[in-house]
C-alpha cells in the first residue's frame, strides 16, 4: 500500500467513523481492515476511476460497521453487568476540535448506544462528519428523504439524553483534581462536596474485574463505595490522562484495584456521572495514543 493511496490518507478518519458507530476500538479496527480488503480488491484501474475516494471509503466503512453492529448487539445481550464504550487514550489536541471531542466522549458514545444502528450511522455521518443526506443515503441504503427523517429522530433522541451543560476542559480537570485529592486523603466531606446529589456511577467490569453490576446512584451511596478505596490503595497510582478527548482519571494498582479509567460529566462544578471501565479487554489501547480525525 503506497503512502499516497487514498486509504492511507483517510485511515484515521475511517477508524474514527467506525469507532463512533461501534464504541469498540477492536471492532473498529476489524471494520477498517475489512474495508481495506474491499478497496484493495477493486484493483488499481477501478480505484483510479473512483471520483471521490473519501466518500466511497466512508460509505464502505459505514456498511461494514452496520453489519458489525448486529454481532455487537448479540454480544451485549450476554454481557456481564453494564456495558460501556472502550476508552481511548487521545492527545490533548483532539479537544481543539470541540465537536469531534464531544462526539467521541464516553458520555456521547453511551447516548449513541440507545439509538438503532441506522439512527446511529445517520447521526454520526451527518452531525459529526457533515456528509450530505444524499451521501448518507448511499451508505445506509435509504432514500435521501428517509435519511432526513431518521436524522431528525436521532437528533431529538440525542438532545434529550446528552449532558445538559458544556464544560470546558480546564474546569473538568480541576474537578478531577479535587476528586483525586479527596480519594487519596480519605476525606468524606471533600468527596461529598465534589459530587452532585443525584450523581450516578456506571462501572464496566465485564465479569473480568470487580465492578458494580448495576449503576450506583446518589452521592451518599457513591461516597460509601469510594471510601473503601484507601483500604486497598497502597501502591496504587492515580493520574489524570486524556481519554476520548477529555481529562479523565487512570488508576493502576495491585489486585483488587488493577487498571481502570474513570471519565466524568460535570454540572455546576460537581460530578454528575462517572464512567468507570475496568474490563481489561477494553483497556488494551490506553498506553498508546489513538489519532482521531474527521
Amino acid at each position: 500500500m503506497s503512502l499516497d493511496d487514498p486509504f492511507v490518507t483517510h485511515r484515521s478518519l475511517l477508524f474514527t467513523v467506525a469507532y463512533e458507530m461501534l464504541g469498540s476500538a477492536a471492532d473498529a479496527e476489524d471494520v477498517v481492515q475489512e474495508s481495506w480488503l474491499r478497496w484493495d480488491g477493486l484493483g488499481a484501474e477501478a480505484r483510479a476511476e473512483v471520483l471521490d475516494p473519501r466518500a466511497y471509503l466512508v460509505r464502505t466503512v459505514t456498511r461494514q460497521a452496520l453489519n458489525r453492529l448486529r454481532t455487537l448487539a448479540r454480544r451485549k445481550e450476554e454481557y456481564v453487568g453494564e456495558w460501556l464504550p472502550e476508552p481511548l487514550l487521545t492527545a490533548p489536541d483532539v479537544a481543539e476540535d470541540v465537536e469531534l471531542a464531544e462526539s467521541v466522549s464516553l458520555a456521547m458514545l453511551t447516548v449513541l448506544e440507545t439509538l438503532t444502528p441506522t439512527e446511529r450511522a445517520v447521526f454520526v455521518l451527518r452531525e459529526v462528519f457533515d456528509l450530505s443526506y444524499e451521501e448518507i443515503a448511499g451508505a445506509v441504503d435509504k432514500t435521501a428523504a428517509a435519511v432526513r427523517q431518521v436524522a431528525h429522530r436521532a437528533r431529538s433522541h440525542v438532545a434529550a439524553r446528552r449532558p445538559r451543560v458544556a464544560v470546558d476542559h480546564s474546569e473538568q480537570r480541576a474537578v478531577m483534581e479535587r476528586l483525586i485529592a479527596a480519594m487519596q486523603g480519605g476525606d468524606v466531606q471533600a468527596l461529598m462536596d465534589v459530587l452532585a446529589p443525584d450523581v450516578v456511577l456506571i462501572a464496566d467490569g465485564g465479569g473480568f474485574a470487580q465492578a458494580a453490576r448495576v449503576p450506583i446512584q446518589g452521592a451518599t451511596k457513591i461516597v460509601a463505595f469510594l471510601r473503601n478505596f484507601p483500604r486497598f490503595a497502597d501502591g496504587t497510582e492515580l493520574r489524570i490522562v486524556w481519554i476520548n478527548g477529555a481529562p479523565a482519571l487512570r488508576m493502576d494498582g495491585p489486585a483488587p484495584v488493577g487498571t481502570s479509567t474513570i471519565s466524568i460529566d460535570v454540572e455546576d462544578g460537581r460530578i454528575s456521572r462517572f464512567y468507570a471501565v475496568r474490563n481489561p479487554h477494553k483497556l488494551g489501547r490506553i498506553d498508546d495514543a489513538t489519532t482521531l480525525t474527521r
